[in-house]
């Protein structure tokens, strides 16, 4: 989540819009600033070594579950015949005159510790939720999340899973850990230095 000063100006929401039409290859605007989207994750960044792969072609009889198919694919990082780069995603605006305000007052209730890191109380806040649970939609949903800050500002707010927090603690542009260790604030350089640690997982 982005966590946000001020509500966003029309110039920020359009400049917003025209980055998520530009990295979708499905682009659907619910109401202004809620997008349902398809995203290919190298258009974030991730690399494709697809190619490469293909380059070697892999006997199809090794791609169908067996131990031989788990091996290769840990050898690639993924099965290269059944992997799809386009990742499903809803981002979204929220707070005040914009939408989903039960959800944002829900989300922001009670957040003192919060608030003192942060050093403003958010008005709204943008959601970035993947819709589906691989390791790639982690990445690619750290790596959308900062794309979307460098074009409309704001915080992020990422929960911790245990033990995360010595990982996150050092790494650049982290502004504070709040909740008992549960949760990360930082800015964007944060969330692209997060994806490059081997240990980066985000909580679904």
């Amino acid at each position: 989540m982005i966590e946000l000063a001020e509500p966003l100006s029309p110039a920020a929401l359009r400049e917003f819009r025209e980055l998520m039409v530009g990295l979708s290859s499905h682009f659907d605007e619910q109401r202004p600033g809620f997008f349902d989207v398809n995203v290919r994750a190298e258009r974030l960044g991730v690399e494709d070594r697809r190619e490469e792969n293909r380059r070697k072609p892999f006997p199809l009889p090794l791609l169908d579950g067996t131990t031989e198919d788990q091996a290769l694919t840990a050898l690639v990082g993924f099965n290269p015949q059944r992997e799809d780069w386009r990742r499903p995603f809803l981002v979204y605006a929220m707070g005040p005159g914009v939408g989903d305000e039960s959800t944002f007052e829900a989300e922001h209730a009670d957040e003192p510790e919060v608030e003192a890191i942060l050093g403003f109380r958010p008005t709204h806040a943008v959601n970035v939720s993947a819709g589906c649970n691989r390791q790639i939609d982690h990445v690619a949903t750290a790596l959308l999340t900062a794309a979307v800050m460098d074009v409309i500002g704001g915080v992020a707010k990422a929960e911790l899973l245990d033990g995360q927090v010595a990982v996150v603690v050092g790494l650049p542009g982290v502004l504070g850990i709040a909740d008992d260790d549960r949760m990360a604030l930082g800015t964007a350089e944060f969330l692209r230095a997060w994806v490059g640690h081997p240990d980066f997982r985000l909580v679904k």
